[in-house]
Parts: C-alpha cells; sequence; structure tokens
C-alpha cells in the first residue's frame, strides 16, 4: 500500500541586514539550527521504514 504525503511543511526566517555584527550572528544561530533538523530528520525516515516493515509483514 503506498503512503501519499498531502502536506508540505517550509518554515523560513527572514533576518535583515542591518550590520556586519548582526550577520556574524545570524549565521552562527544557522549552523546550531541545522545539528537539531538533520536529527529529526534522522528520526522521520526511522519512524517512515519502521511503518513500511509493518505494513510489509501484514
Amino acid at each position: 500500500m503506498p503512503i501519499e504525503i498531502r502536506e508540505l511543511i517550509i518554515k523560513a526566517t527572514v533576518v535583515p541586514e542591518g550590520n556586519a555584527t548582526a550577520g556574524a550572528a545570524a549565521g552562527t544561530s544557522g549552523d546550531n539550527d541545522a545539528a537539531p533538523g538533520e536529527a529529526m530528520i534522522h528520526t522521520c525516515i526511522e519512524r517512515i521504514l519502521e511503518i513500511l516493515k509493518e505494513k510489509n509483514e501484514r
């Protein structure tokens, strides 16, 4: 049975370029956000694979 994803959520944050200090701080926080996002993606993929495995066992 195929799985169909009907919703895709894309979140973006726009940071105005006021001065060089603000830009450097925004770049640093962006690097920190990448790791938790990758962890969430990895967790979602694992869960999807578990669901597919359960469906194939039936």
